[in-house]
């Protein structure tokens, strides 16, 4: 407990304050049940002012439609308990899917609203007529319990999210930075993109649920449209890093020394990256840019040395235009002003693409349904009293951990802290609670515990410990405006809720078998059908959209291919497939600007990716490109150096793009431009 700070005390504090007055306010409006008013207090407070408004207003919104579904749907089929249990798995199922659609804050609402059904519906199926009244009170002790938190945590000491996301760019940068120098002095100059360094794509997707609060937050909420900016381009440098170090991988092969000149300017960079947070860092980028333009005026794209060095500097470029961009809006944010960026840049992050896997994330809700539906044929087969919360507990617990790879040992992790909450409540209940005679009184035995509670949600690896216990010990408490105990009450309403809890881990083990595996190998197939249909020009009007599907893909797959040893998945370098994409979506671009017999070369090339890309899927499995592929790319390129020259850079620096993600270690020394009118032969390798 010595290692929580001051700040993290003032929380704690000022949850336990904003508690307090709504469990008071709560008892004093004579509610009937005063402690929802308590937990709602505790599921939306927050450290961050933004993160707790913005869980304020999604728990109201899907209290409230939850609510309104149970006042629709209990009097409609209370007299046909088995259709009443097919609708609710169905509305929390549904409502579940769509939650998972949704990766901002905003999901709360959906899946808060799927399982507040069977919470408020199933425990009055026995009298309906008091539906209304039920889902009435739910709503308003609720409101109260989230106007006073919101309220607490804007009057007393409120804390901007803004620092925090700060913080997490500002680190994001300094490792992005390091693999940068990495590469640039050549330590880091490789085809393959280490899999500690793709783990920065997952970090960038990290900051989604970040972003989403920051227009929630007073300090921060002008600054949201440059966060989502800046996230396209932090997504955006990460294959342009894995590029540049392929590109100068691919130099030094070619020469034993580097050119003079090139390494001058390559260190130049290096150091620009080291120096960039130090006054007059614009302008150095500016230079650095001149003489990136100065050198590429001079390349005379002859042969494969000459088009690989082009294509470094072209990384080189990009990469500092990227940084630039960054670096500005980072410092746009932290002073919450704008400044107008490159217009150039504008259409390639217009796109917040996402990836979802429909099929997967419906079975995961399917689960979910059948689920709660056996556990109402439990209830209803034995008529349990209790069956009703031990339904409930089912859909809440498999509802949490649904879009988790591995749900199980989640649920698990509750049921243990649930028991934990049981037991601090019978305590409370028989042992503290009859000498509180009075709301002071009250107030001071439960100060220890929900302290020690609002501590634990100061640290990101405890939140959901102390929101779980704090949240249970007000309901299992049931504090009302004056005591009363029946200890057969509520050993029946614990048990239901461990036995909801330990049924849903049981199902979930038992329909949930599969893991991070299955996703990572659906993600990689989502992948190759995506390239398959761009090559083959299926979606030609998707091309902007397509890498940023990939760069999705990639922030999902990297941690789950951390978390694997197996051998297929384990040496996956994402990256190679968003340069591919990028190279891709270049090549469709500029065909049409291209003579005939290059365009016909070019379309040649991508209907061979395409190609490619269906016999993997048909495999299932990573195949090693054919020669075919690279008779087929050296063809092209040497068909548009002889034809197009220098007026076809990114249709040529695509063509090479592509031979190095599928053949780095294959020279093509033989690749000269010849005159269109001179025959020319490609020796295969």
């Amino acid at each position: 407990m010595l290692s929580y700070t001051w700040r993290d005390w003032v929380f704690s504090g000022k949850a336990f304050i904003a508690g307090m007055m709504a469990l008071y306010i709560a008892m004093a409006l004579d509610l009937s049940r005063p402690y929802w008013a308590l937990s709602a207090v505790y599921v939306v407070s927050s450290p961050f002012s933004g993160a707790t408004k913005s869980k304020a207003l999604y728990r109201l919104l899907g209290t409230v439609l939850g609510a309104t579904a149970a006042v629709v749907f209990v009097p409609t089929f209370v007299s046909a308990p088995e259709l009443l249990s097919l609708v609710v798995a169905l509305w929390t199922g549904t409502l579940l899917f769509l939650s998972m659609l949704d990766r901002s804050a905003r999901s709360y609402v959906f899946m808060l609203a799927g399982y507040t059904l069977p919470l408020i519906a199933l425990p009055v199926v026995g009298s309906p007529d008091t539906i209304f009244d039920i889902a009435l009170a739910r709503s308003e002790e609720i409101a109260l319990g989230i106007i006073c938190a919101a309220i607490v945590n804007m009057v007393i000491m409120p804390v901007s999210l803004g620092a925090e996301f700060g913080r997490r760019i500002n680190g994001w940068l300094g490792d992005a930075g390091a693999w940068a120098e990495d590469i640039l002095r050549g330590e880091g100059a490789s085809p393959l993109t280490p899999i500690k360094r793709q783990q920065l794509a997952a970090d960038v997707a990290s900051l989604d649920l970040m972003i989403s609060q920051l227009s929630y937050d007073h300090g921060t909420k002008d600054v949201a449209r440059l966060a989502k900016a800046l996230r396209g381009r932090l997504l955006m440098l990460l294959p342009t890093f894995s590029s540049l170090a392929d590109r100068l991988h691919a130099v030094r092969l070619g020469c034993d020394v580097l050119p003079s000149e090139l390494t001058t300017l390559l260190n130049d960079v290096a150091d620009w990256f080291k120096a960039c947070n130090q006054p007059g860092a614009q302008q150095m980028a500016q230079d650095l840019l001149d003489k990136i333009a100065a050198q590429q005026k001079s390349d005379p794209l002859q042969g494969w040395d000459d088009l690989v060095t082009s294509g470094l500097r072209t990384r080189m470029k990009d990469v500092v235009e990227l940084w630039r961009d960054c670096l500005s809006l980072r410092d746009d944010i932290a002073k919450g002003e704008y400044t107008p960026l490159r217009e150039g840049f504008a259409s390639q992050f217009s796109h917040a693409s996402r990836h979802f896997d429909h099929a997967l994330l419906g079975l995961k809700a399917a689960i979910v349904v059948a689920g709660i539906l056996v556990a109402c044929a439990i209830w209803i087969g034995l008529g349990w009293d209790q069956g009703a919360s031990f339904v409930a507990m089912v859909a809440v617990a498999c509802s949490f951990f649904a879009a988790q790879d591995r749900p199980a040992p989640l649920i698990r992790f509750m049921l243990v802290w649930t028991t934990v909450s049981v037991l601090a409540s019978f305590v409370y209940l028989f042992g503290i609670l009859p000498v509180a005679t009075n709301f002071e009184m009250l107030a001071l035995a439960l100060a220890p515990f929900l302290f020690v509670l609002g501590l634990k949600m100061t640290n990101p690896q405890t939140t959901v410990i102390g929101m779980l216990v704090s949240v249970n010990l007000a309901s299992l408490i049931a504090i009302q405006d004056r005591y009363s105990a029946d200890l057969t009450s509520f050993a029946n309403g614990g048990l239901a809720t461990l036995l909801g809890i330990g049924f849903a881990q049981v199902w979930i083990n038992l329909a949930h078998p599969f893991g991070a595996e299955l996703a990572a190998k659906r993600l990689m197939k989502a992948g190759w059908r995506d390239l398959a249909a761009t090559a083959a020009g299926l979606r030609a009007g998707d091309a902007d959209r397509l890498v940023g599907r990939i760069l999705d893909r990639l922030g999902q797959l990297v941690p789950r291919l951390a978390s694997l040893n197996e051998r297929e998945l384990g040496n996956v370098d994402g990256f190679s497939d968003v340069r591919l994409a990028i190279n891709v979506v270049t090549l469709q671009q500029e065909r049409g600007s291209l003579c005939d017999a290059s365009a016909e070369h070019v379309s040649k090339v991508l209907l061979a990716v395409a190609d490619h890309y269906r016999r993997q899927l048909k495999a299932s499995r990573v195949l090693v490109p054919d020669t075919d592929l690279l008779t087929v790319i050296d063809l092209a390129l040497a068909t548009v150096l002889s034809h197009e020259g220098t007026t076809a850079r990114r249709a040529i620096d695509a063509l090479v793009g592509l031979r190095r993600v599928y053949f780095p270690d294959v020279q093509a020394s033989h690749l000269r431009a010849k005159p269109p009118s001179e025959p020319f032969s490609i020796a295969a390798e």
